[in-house]
């Protein structure tokens, strides 16, 4: 079925839809000779027959303009009909093409005769001064097609005709809704694994700062050297092609985008600038008004949206490399450098290293292959079994297979990435509750050291049969590019995957009643045949723990440190010898007793889940850790004392009323080392209990360097992290930073 006819597009009767449909069967069978964003565009000279058909004299060329079906939606589009922008146009760019046919599935247009710049010039390679002069007169010219004799513009679009700030976040929710949302379903798990946050565009449009106001104008917004035409007969010298992503806006929005897409090399930029200063100020003065400061704003949308197009053709161009690691490798650099290039604009929290995206684009494309929807049949994914974990009973060795390939094909809301562990949550056919997926990620040594095997403690746990609620461990082993891998029962909630709930503001008081049962049922684990092996003074390997890791902090962070008024490893050894604490009898610990780390029951109990960083020592710690990592009032916490005091034998008791503050005095102190490295590495940053100690850090150094009895904190650090981190402090920050407060 035809669409109805454009100004200046040939109407034509039904009866020509069988024509049409031969001439594009012909136009096919040329071989294309240019790609678009959703287009493959043929040259054709029509023979005696089609000439008539399409408007032209016999042999005259013609572009014939076919969609790609299964072209992603990845460009912003203000105007859905392309002809109706050139047929538009026309009369003030006389030597745009122009739109002669427009049938369902197919666009024809005149042909624009010369070569792409591309083709003389290269991508990287410096142009030519008059070229550039040239292509700054293209601007200018767009500058002067008036508003109403443009087509409609859609009623999101701002009412001003020189709101640029308005404009900018116009385009910021048009990709929004127009690319990541519209790929999210197939893509966003994908994101959420290389660390993209879903509403990393929303912020994008909320820090839009005030603009000066710029008179819209006719924008091309694709001006790259494939899209220039560098004409025969020279006049004019340079002709535009392809306005299906033309736009009406801010002018300085097509200058940011024409100097990232065309490539310039980076020394010609100030002189591309200064000739699109120069011939805009002559034609429309008003044009430049702000350039210097708002032109950043516009290359910072260019690079934030780019990430997402860019990500996806990578992804997608792994269904046809058969497996080849050259193709893995440049889709890779290319995931790499997209991120690189999004990480400030978007304020990512961290840029996956390359090894990290190479397994996660292997994943992935293990789980969609060369399918262009959305759904894929289970295929078994390979992998090797890892002896120190026995085959599970109620988790066969295909359920695990199938485990890994959903686990790639997973969306966005199953994807949790923590400090050091992506995790997955999948439901395997045939298998009657939830499992995570578990892969390591960030550094590959951090700060504070792993003692035992997550996995192992997990098992020591189950053979116990103590009530303590934990994931059990149903798979080890590895898979793909030899990545390891531990598979476990989702205890997020009890119905399905839903993501789950944490107590980030505090226990409730039955939820602390309960957290100290389960330390409590913790100190009757058997853990000898753990691979820990430990000294009886427990306090004496904290601080030596806590030595060695200020030890070996980067050079960067001991010289914040320094500025900050912290001592050396040295001084700390010194100063951390004074306390001593009571010999209490060993118990399996947590660890890591974090609100993340806590799931909330719907019988308003709590399961501990992410074990890492189990240790053998004093059950004393575990709760007191508990108390720093979580905002804790006094009520709650002299209920918790109360309750584990009478709870535990003698021997696990015996002075904790005065050790207890030593313990939470070591912590306040290491706090004030992990986060400031934190800060100034910017190391894992996007997990949230990261993120809260970050943002309370300045009262965290206020804490520590008088626990340390050293002088207060200096005047505000030249470092911005710092610096950021010290303007977030107010008069409510004692009541989020946990028993710190108290300190």
């Amino acid at each position: 079925m035809g669409v109805p006819p454009l100004p200046g597009i040939r109407a034509l009767p039904r009866a020509a839809d069988a024509e049409y449909a031969k001439f594009q069967r012909y136009a096919r069978a040329l071989g294309s000779f240019g790609r678009g964003h959703h287009n493959l565009n043929y040259m054709v000279r029509p023979l005696t027959g089609y000439s008539n058909l399409v408007g032209v004299e016999e042999g005259q060329p013609v572009t014939v303009r076919l969609p790609i079906p299964s072209a992603l939606p990845v460009v912003i589009r203000t105007w859905e009909d392309e002809g109706a922008v050139l047929n538009s146009i026309r009369r003030y760019l006389p030597h745009v093409p122009q739109c002669l046919v427009k049938r369902e599935g197919m666009t024809i247009l005149s042909y624009v005769e010369g070569v792409p710049l591309s083709s003389i010039c290269p991508n990287g390679k410096r142009v030519d001064s008059d070229l550039v002069s040239a292509l700054a007169g293209l601007f200018a010219d767009m500058a002067q097609v008036p508003r109403q004799h443009l087509p409609p513009l859609p009623l999101f679009w701002p009412r001003s005709s020189k709101n640029s700030k308005a404009y900018l976040r116009t385009l910021a929710a048009a990709a929004e809704e127009q690319i990541r949302r519209r790929n999210w379903g197939r893509f966003g798990g994908l994101f959420a694994m290389l660390g993209i946050p879903e509403d990393a565009m929303t912020q994008f449009a909320e820090r839009v700062p005030p603009l000066i106001r710029r008179p819209f104008s006719l924008l091309h917004t694709d001006l790259h050297r494939d899209n220039v035409i560098v004409s025969y007969h020279g006049d004019p010298p340079l002709i535009c092609v392809d306005w299906e992503l033309a736009s009406y806006g801010d002018p300085l929005h097509d200058l940011a985008t024409h100097l990232i897409r065309m490539q310039y090399p980076t020394d010609q930029w100030q002189a591309v600038i200064g000739a699109w200063r120069e011939t805009m100020d002559r034609r429309n003065s008003s044009a430049v008004e702000g350039l210097d400061r708002d032109l950043q704003h516009y290359l910072a949308f260019e690079r934030a949206q780019s990430v997402y197009p860019d990500v996806m053709r990578a992804a997608t161009s792994l269904a046809d490399s058969s497996g080849q690691q050259r193709d893995l490798d440049a889709a890779t650099n290319a995931v790499y450098e997209a991120l690189r290039v999004a990480e400030e604009p978007l304020r990512l929290k961290k840029v996956p290293d390359k090894s990290e995206i190479e397994r996660v684009l292997f994943r992935w494309n293990e789980s969609h292959g060369g399918q262009t929807g959305q759904e894929r049949p289970i295929v078994p994914v390979g992998w090797k079994h890892d002896p120190r974990v026995p085959p599970h009973p109620e988790f066969p060795a295909e359920a695990v297979s199938q485990a890994l390939f959903l686990e790639g094909a997973a969306p966005a809301d199953r994807v949790f990435k923590g400090t050091a562990h992506l995790n997955t949550a999948v439901e395997v056919p045939g298998i009657p509750f939830p499992v995570m997926v578990r892969r390591k990620v960030g550094a590959a040594n951090p700060r504070e050291r792993r003692f035992l095997n997550e996995h192992a403690v997990l098992r020591a746990i189950e053979r116990s049969r103590v009530a303590v609620r934990a994931p059990r461990v149903l798979a080890l082993g590895t898979s793909g590019l030899d990545e390891p891998f531990t598979i476990h029962s989702y205890e997020g909630s009890t119905d399905g995957v839903t993501p789950p709930r944490h107590p980030e503001n505090g226990l409730r008081p039955q939820e602390a009643d309960d957290l100290v049962a389960q330390l409590c049922e913790l100190s009757k684990v058997d853990y000898t045949e753990l691979e820990q092996i430990h000294d009886q003074d427990f306090y004496w390997e904290l601080q030596y723990e806590l030595v060695r890791m200020v030890d070996d902090l980067p050079k960067a962070t001991l010289g914040v440190a320094r500025e900050l008024g912290l001592p050396s490893s040295h001084r700390l050894m010194e100063i951390l010898g004074r306390h001593a604490v009571v010999l209490r009898r060993p118990a399996l610990l947590h660890g890591d007793l974090n609100p993340w780390n806590l799931v909330r029951r719907a019988d308003g109990g709590l399961t501990l889940i992410d074990w890492e960083m189990a240790m053998i020592g004093d059950p004393l710690y575990d709760l007191v850790r508990h108390m720093r990592l979580t905002p804790t009032s006094s009520e709650i916490r002299e209920r918790m004392f109360r309750r584990w005091s009478r709870s535990l034998p003698e021997e696990c008791t015996k002075g904790w009323a005065d050790d207890w503050r030593v313990y939470r005095w070591m912590e306040i102190v290491r706090s004030a080392y992990v986060d400031l490295d934190r800060l100034v590495t910017a190391d894992s940053l996007e997990a949230p209990n990261v993120r809260r100690a970050v943002d309370t850090y300045s009262r965290t150094l206020a804490d520590a360097t008088a626990a340390l009895g050293l002088p207060g904190r200096p005047t505000r650090p030249a470092n911005p992290y710092l610096a950021r981190a010290f303007m977030r402090r107010d008069d409510g920050e004692a009541q989020t930073a946990g028993v710190s407060a108290d300190v």
